[in-house]
């Protein structure tokens, strides 16, 4: 392994000299000053996500999370298990509505082992079900970085080659106790295109900076709550393709919702495939469901891979939703208030803009405030000035 940087030891290196940074206001409050920092930051994530970039589209991630003593600590309330539980159960559904077409499966790690809370699945409410249940987990021991990678790997190593494998590690202890080198276990996720990112609760930890830096994932160590919650939206966008990963046309089917009708001598109820594998989902026997165009295996819903011929079915809005991550919203241009010709109200929100600076549309030359700015590019993809011209005409 490389060895890093002199300078990136150094816990100051990555930051600013503060007393020059902050300033504080009339009243002597440096609230403003951190807001300026905060907005600033995201405003980068926004200039630096629009580009021609590959995506790894159809992703396959496993989510590990410590379940160690350390997790009982309360510095995050009520403590640190149930508050990472509940912003997991957020994360889940804003990843499957950002990425339809892809899985999640959730792996805990205690007391030197590692076990599979969830396997690999796209239904977001098996998920969000086990993560509830989750939260009467006694933390015991240390965790084991090694077995829950290992356990990952079992899985992630058989995807296909044009998907994204990818694992993220939400750490709370600041060790773990492993029964091998992790250091070669590092090569294998590398050699096997696995990338793997870690979200620290207490400190920065050595051998998760190499295991992140060697496998082209991101380490963040979080400030409070909040910003545990924008850390773990991150990871929602797509990551980038590597330039090695395959390229291969995927089969889908696209199946319509159909509902018997009672007066159908044909029409017989039937049990969703979803009965296989003790879905809690499955409401028993009806007349509806999507039925594969393959093999008719029946389904309540999209998307899932059939369990009879495994083809993926799939919805057209599914991959329309997909659609903005591969073409982004353009970042809007940054003028200041004096110099907009438009009347002084965000046209987004209708709010008076009493910034010093707006944000303008490349397209429509509408002004907008920077809540407003944040909001299109994280949340709505698409300029709703735009979007109303365009409908208009």
């Amino acid at each position: 392994m490389d060895e890093e940087p002199e300078r990136a030891k150094r816990w100051e290196g990555g930051y600013e000299r503060t007393w020059e940074v902050l300033k504080e206001d009339e009243s002597g409050s440096l609230k403003a000053t951190v807001e300026e920092i905060m907005f600033q930051s995201k405003r980068k994530r926004v200039l630096e996500s629009h580009g021609q970039v590959r995506l790894g589209m159809m992703r396959h991630l496993y989510v590990v999370i410590d379940c160690s003593r350390t997790m009982e600590d309360q510095d995050l309330r009520p403590n640190r298990l149930t508050t990472t539980l509940k912003l997991m159960e957020a994360f889940v559904d804003e990843y499957f509505d950002q990425n339809p077409i892809s899985q999640v499966g959730i792996i805990t790690t205690k007391n030197k082992r590692a076990e599979k809370l969830t396997d690999l699945a796209g239904n977001p409410k098996k998920h969000t079900a086990a993560l509830k249940k989750a939260v009467d987990t006694v933390c015991l021991g240390e965790p084991s970085i090694y077995n829950s990678l290992s356990l990952a790997i079992q899985t992630l190593k058989h995807m296909p080659g044009h998907t994204s494998r990818e694992v993220l590690i939400v750490l709370s202890s600041l060790t773990t106790c492993d029964p091998a080198n992790i250091y070669e276990l590092i090569k294998t996720l590398k050699t096997l295109k696995i990338r793997v990112s870690v979200i620290g609760l207490s400190a920065e930890v050595r051998v998760c900076t190499v295991l992140t830096r060697e496998t082209g994932g991101s380490y963040h160590v979080i400030l409070d709550e909040s910003h545990f919650k924008e850390l773990l939206m991150l990871h929602v966008k797509p990551p980038p393709a590597s330039s090695t990963s395959e390229c291969s046309l995927i089969r889908m089917g696209f199946p319509q919702h159909t509902i018997s009708s009672l007066s159908d001598q044909d029409a017989k109820p039937s049990f969703s495939m979803s009965h296989l594998e003790g879905s809690s989902d499955s409401s028993g026997l009806s007349l509806s469901g999507y039925f594969c165009p393959q093999c008719q295996g029946k389904y309540t819903e999209l998307p899932v891979e059939c369990k009879v011929c495994g083809l993926t079915l799939v919805s057209a809005p599914h991959l329309a939703r997909s659609f903005h991550h591969l073409f982004p919203l353009q970042a809007f241009f940054e003028k200041p208030l004096e110099k907009t010709n438009r009347n002084r109200f965000c046209e987004g929100c209708q709010g008076e803009l009493k910034d010093k600076s707006v944000f303008t549309c490349p397209s429509c030359g509408n002004a907008f405030c920077m809540e407003c700015d944040l909001f299109i590019h994280d949340s709505l993809h698409c300029c709703p000035s735009c979007i109303h011209s365009q409908s208009a005409t």
